[in-house]
């Protein structure tokens, strides 16, 4: 369910037409507006720490091995270019002349190595626009192509003959689910549907023509080495909703969708998934992807899968990996290159197809994400097999590293001397119903091991998702609780990555319970072993997360206080409020039409009576994916029990927040409110 990577946000947001015009609307249980939640100039002094991190939105390596290049937020940042082997003075890339100011992204090397191309809305008309640099002259960027609408994913065909990407025409938001949906108005489900279509430019003409055909929307894509097909991820639109029920698809450069695998149809463990990331082999003969149960696109795990591209039977080339796969590339005919999610930490490893068996000398685990952002690993690939990726931890900031897999070099430096506000980061394990179950846990900064502290319980986004240490962004994180003087427990419970296929699809039909019981085993576990107050534990969430905890007050009195965000209270009317059910269907099996039992099963609303503990609860009045009506129907059960509560309404944001006010407005409501109920 788009429950996504959006835990990391920790707070997001959706809001009714009827008080749009407002930041945001707070409805206590009394009905009587409160004041918002003082100004702690603590949190204030946490805030000012993340906000002095630089941010390094992606990296890029060219094909050649000799010159890479990033993209840095802040002061004189802007996408940067520099030899490989001698990275301290970058040249700046840039569309921006005369002090005007600009986004720029999606960096792409051409295969020739000689030019980057990126997208800047430094134009006339402020719309974005694709530009080709040439970083080995003083020449300014030139403009290839101007676009209307909205496009990402840039990437050169093999050959350099065209520059593809992917293209929503007229775009009016962001393509997915978690921007802010359009106010409903029309017809619904007819009118005003934004189709992303896969698009070149012919670098010579600078003319655009869209590749594939206007009835499918596209995910994900890939060239072949020949440069005359593609191979694509697609389905019929509305985009935002039918990922979980899209297709491979291959393509001819000149021709009509011919379609390759659907696995509604497959028979084995892929039957009824997701598909992710398809790669040409270097010959052509074969595509790779990744299949496994996923609640959103861009959260990815699974099996890598073998198929031949002139169709046939798809193979699972890394079955029963005690792992979650995310990213891969061809090395070779016979070898692939794999980031995966093993054990809440990120496994980079070489990968042999004939034997099955991973390298021992090209093999690497780092208790980091790699990828500038959620758990989209992304990891830049040289002809010369040399690599490139985003680094950060709990305890080190964001940095550019790239080298061989074995002697990686940090390439960037600008956080240097950036130190964490918070404590310490440990990994914790645990047993549970025969499961080997991890989580992460921050300490409280200045821990003295002779006081009694509280604890957060943070639950991620998801399901199909995890966590992995990261520098808290924008989005705050677990990290501002341990700052204040928490122990935050961030467990990865079945349904996570990180474990296996078999663990991650563990919790199907069974929402709520066998997860529960590993997050409560996770509590056990650290509250044995460190001084934290058994009445002082607390439970939060944004999405799925938002989810367990509204179901998990129900379930037991063991929290004294929760924040719920963005929420799901009542999974039957949910199925019928929210703009993308098609994600239901894995994860329960059947429509709610046809066995409204296990949505009931796994509905807060159902247990409610049960309810005692404290919840403040936040969402977005347009938010697609946990739509705001699921947040309003628990707030109104919490008031109708004398339970206290409060539920507090964010304008014009989606299923993830982009206003940095209303994102702090939540972190302190949420500090809080902890405070209040667990001093």
């Amino acid at each position: 369910m788009s429950f996504r990577r959006l835990s990391r946000l920790l707070f997001h947001a959706a809001t009714p037409v009827l008080i749009i015009a407002f930041a945001c609307v707070v409805i206590p249980a009394s009905g009587q507006t409160p004041a918002p939640p003082a100004h702690d100039p603590r949190i204030a002094h946490v805030i000012q720490t993340l906000g002095q991190g630089r941010s390094i939105r992606e990296t890029d390596l060219s094909p050649d091995g000799n010159s890479i290049a990033w993209n840095v937020t802040g002061p004189g940042g802007g996408i940067k270019v520099a030899p490989l082997n001698d990275p301290a003075h970058p040249r700046d890339i840039t569309a921006c002349t005369g002090g005007a100011k600009g986004r720029e992204s999606g960096m792409a090397w051409s295969p020739d190595s000689k030019h980057l191309a990126f997208f800047s809305d430094c134009t006339a008309d402020k719309k974005t626009a694709i530009f080709l640099a040439d970083p080995s002259s003083n020449a300014a960027p030139r403009v290839l192509a101007p676009l209307n609408g909205f496009a990402g994913e840039l990437q050169w065909s093999p050959d350099g003959k065209l520059l593809s990407f992917l293209y929503v025409e007229g775009a009016t938001r962001p393509s997915g689910a978690l921007a802010a949906m359009k106010p409903p108005s029309g017809v619904i489900g007819v009118e005003g549907l934004e189709i992303q279509r896969v698009a070149a430019v012919d670098p010579a003409s600078g003319q655009i023509r869209e590749l594939t055909p206007a009835n499918l929307h596209v995910y994900e894509f890939d060239w072949s080495p020949d440069s005359q097909k593609l191979a694509y991820i697609a389905a019929p639109p509305p985009g935002e909703n039918n990922w979980w029920v899209a297709k491979l698809y291959t393509q001819p450069l000149t021709g009509q969708p011919e379609f390759l695998l659907d696995p509604a149809l497959a028979s084995g463990p892929l039957h009824g998934l997701q598909l992710a990331v398809p790669r040409w082999s270097p010959n052509g003969s074969q595509i790779g992807f990744i299949g496994g149960l996923m609640s959103d696109q861009g959260s990815t795990g699974g099996d890598i899968y073998l198929i031949p591209s002139a169709g046939g039977d798809p193979k699972d080339v890394t079955l029963d990996r005690h792992a979650s796969p995310a990213w891969f590339e061809w090395l070779d005919e016979h070898q692939l290159g794999i980031a995966e999610i093993k054990g809440g930490s990120s496994h980079l490893f070489v990968y042999d197809l004939s034997t099955q068996q991973e390298s021992s000398e090209h093999n690497l685990t780092l208790p980091d994400t790699i990828g500038a952002g959620g758990l989209e690993m992304r990891v830049s690939v040289s002809n010369t097999n040399n690599i490139a990726f985003v680094r950060s931890s709990f305890s080190e900031p964001p940095e550019v590293w790239a080298g061989e897999l074995m002697d990686m070099k940090q390439i960037t430096h600008y956080n240097d001397g950036l130190k964490p506000a918070w404590g310490k980061a440990e990994s914790v394990e645990w047993k549970n119903d025969g499961f080997d179950v991890q989580g992460w846990l921050l300490y409280p900064a200045n821990y003295d091991p002779a006081k009694k502290y509280p604890m957060v319980v943070v639950v991620h986004g998801g399901p199909s998702s995890a966590v992995v240490p990261r520098w808290p962004g924008a989005g705050f994180g677990g990290a501002p609780f341990s700052a204040l003087g928490y122990f935050v427990l961030e467990p990865n419970p079945r349904g996570s990555y990180g474990e296996g296929e078999r663990f991650t699809q563990a919790n199907r039909k069974d929402f709520g319970y066998g997860d529960l019981k590993d997050i409560l085993a996770g509590v056990d576990t650290v509250t044995a072993k460190l001084p934290v107050d058994p009445q002082r534990v607390g439970l939060t969430g944004w999405s799925y997360g938002g989810f367990m905890t509204m179901f998990a007050v129900t379930q037991t009195n063991r929290f004294r206080a929760a924040v719920a965000g963005a929420g799901i209270a009542n999974w039957q009317s949910y199925y019928g409020e929210n703009s993308i059910d098609q994600w239901m269907i894995p994860f329960f099996g059947a429509s709610v039409y046809d066995d409204p039992a296990v949505y009931a099963k796994s509905s807060a609303i159902n247990f409610i009576k049960n309810i005692k503990t404290p919840t403040l609860v936040v969402v977005g009045d347009r938010d697609g994916e946990c739509p705001a009506p699921q947040s309003f129907e628990f707030w109104h059960a919490l008031r109708d029990q004398s339970v206290p509560t409060q539920l507090v309404v964010y304008s014009n944001e989606g299923h993830g927040f982009v206003d940095p006010d209303h994102r702090r407005d939540v972190l302190e409501r949420a500090l809080a409110w902890f405070q209040q109920y667990m001093p």
